[in-house]
């Protein structure tokens, strides 16, 4: 919902047939695709300590190819870390020190509620094209990744955590076989993904953030996360104007029956008033915490939008 608005247009009353498992691996598995990603790289700062021997920088020091220090000799360092040309000219034994390059846990956080099936195209279609492309450009550095579909609050492992380029066939298939379920609950999923002690990585948040309990709630609900963040916001034009009016019925898909309104002028000025501080609200959170923020058109070429945003470099972390 939008301020306690209905959010769809059309008097459907269950979700499209999902696609087809072949067809929504083929929709996937686009080679220009996946070519064109090569382009980019999802690179933090720095890293939490803890994880396995990867690409992404961390705070801590020990193995790696990157030098980061010199500090004094202790008895049982590597010899072959001594710095001899140091030891000729103070005449004091000091170890070379590198930086260590750990991998980063993915995890993303994608809405399978009933109402990202509805439309034509679904909405789910770019979720499953944006997921895929984010996940190869992980796998691709040896980062961890771990799809989250959400729905009805709970966030449910897709599968289990896996890197390396080897694994994007399996994440094609999980992504391929994500299936709706109820009502979005965004902001209960959230919350209960904050209580968990997932290792501190890149969480990403797939959706239109259309929740019952409002924006406000759903911020406040990241402010508890530990993790870095990049939201995904899933769009379409008529979400900014519906062009309705009279007597409807607006369905979407998560209501049973849907809601009957009579949209007036004034009804419509309201909502796209509400519209446009839904939108004021989740960009000005991203904009004061150093969180991303991909919006993304739903019916149009996903991989020129994720070029634009890529090559506009607005990753803040």
């Amino acid at each position: 919902m939008i301020g306690g608005w209905s959010r769809r247009r059309g008097t459907a009353t269950a979700p499209a047939a999902p696609t087809d498992l072949a067809n929504a691996q083929d929709d996937l598995f686009d080679p220009a695709f996946l070519a064109a990603l090569d382009r980019f790289s999802l690179r933090v700062a720095e890293a939490q300590k803890g994880g396995r021997l990867a690409d992404q920088r961390t705070p801590a020091r020990g193995q790696g190819a990157d030098f980061a220090d010199f500090r004094a000799y202790a008895a049982g360092d590597d010899l072959r870390t001594i710095d001899w040309n140091l030891y000729r000219r103070l005449g004091k034994l000091f170890v070379r020190v590198f930086e260590e390059r750990q991998d980063l846990p993915v995890y993303l956080l994608i809405d399978v509620s009933r109402s990202m099936y509805i439309e034509t195209p679904p909405r789910i279609r770019a979720a499953r094209r944006i997921a895929f492309g984010l996940s190869a450009l992980a796998l691709r550095q040896q980062d961890a990744v771990t799809l989250l579909p959400f729905s009805d609050g709970e966030a449910v492992p897709a599968q289990r955590p896996v890197s390396g380029k080897a694994n994007i066939a399996r994440i094609a298939h999980a992504l391929a076989t994500l299936r709706p379920g109820g009502r979005t609950g965004l902001t209960a999923a959230i919350g209960r993904l904050a209580a968990t002690r997932m290792r501190r990585g890149l969480l990403v948040i797939v959706s239109d953030f259309f929740d019952d309990d409002g924006i406000g709630e759903t911020i406040s609900a990241m402010r508890g996360l530990r993790h870095r963040l990049l939201l995904v916001q899933l769009k379409k034009a008529h979400d900014a104007d519906p062009l309705l009016g009279g007597d409807v019925m607006l369905d979407d898909g998560e209501v049973d029956g849907g809601v009957p309104l009579t949209i007036t002028p004034e009804l419509t000025d309201a909502y796209r008033r509400t519209w446009r501080s839904f939108n004021r609200h989740l960009t000005d959170f991203a904009e004061s915490n150093a969180v991303g923020l991909m919006s993304i058109d739903a019916d149009g070429d996903v991989l020129e939008q994720m070029t634009d945003f890529f090559a506009g470099g607005r990753m803040p972390w």
